[in-house]
């Protein structure tokens, strides 16, 4: 019990630690490897939970935020036209794209907290987060793309590939159970068979 113990307190303490170091202002940091991965394992953890929940659930019935209507309209009101379901980083990235985003995302201060927090984006929204696939992008442009991706239909391949999936594991875990039970049925049906072929009574 005594080591447990003393092994929550250096873990207490370094979430108190890591938990301080998150909230004091970025300029206050050069490129501290320590702050970077604090901030890279909290933007995975979003998106783990954020893929399995496109996964279980019809995503043209996920609402993100309280504010997922203005944020769509605003959203395709200045962005027309970019195709969401695979996205061209230039279009995210480039000098000219973030001149354009900027005051997208400026409209969205006070009103989504973190909107300017880092996140994980995937570019191809049939696909998973892999390495390939994934770019770090502003919070609000995150809810942005998925809310249209959502709404437009486009996150329903993973959710349909997800529960394909889990339908083949139940359409085979069903033979399994079938095949199970008629493998029990003929070892009771053989139990009552004596061993000079005879059938007991």
């Amino acid at each position: 019990m005594e080591a447990t113990s003393g092994r929550e307190e250096p873990v207490a303490e370094e979430l108190v630690s890591v938990a301080h170091a998150l909230s004091l202002p970025a300029e206050s940091y050069g490129n501290d490897p320590d702050i970077e991965m604090a901030w890279a394992m909290r933007a995975m953890q979003h998106a783990e939970v954020y893929y399995k929940l496109i996964s279980s659930v019809d995503p043209q019935f996920l609402k993100l935020t309280k504010v997922d209507d203005q944020i769509y309209s605003e959203f395709r009101k200045d962005f027309e036209k970019l195709r969401i379901d695979v996205l061209d980083p230039e279009e995210l990235k480039s000098v000219s794209a973030k001149e354009k985003w900027r005051p997208f995302c400026l409209k969205f201060d006070g009103v989504i907290e973190d909107f300017n927090y880092g996140t994980l984006l995937r570019l191809d929204c049939s696909q998973g987060y892999t390495e390939e696939n994934t770019i770090f992008a502003p919070r609000i442009q995150f809810f942005a793309i998925e809310i249209a991706r959502n709404r437009e239909g486009h996150n329903k391949a993973v959710y349909n590939s997800v529960q394909d999936k889990e339908g083949e594991k139940g359409a085979n875990r069903g033979a399994e159970e079938k095949n199970n039970k008629e493998g029990e049925k003929e070892k009771e049906t053989n139990k009552g068979i004596n061993k000079s072929g005879e059938t007991s009574m």
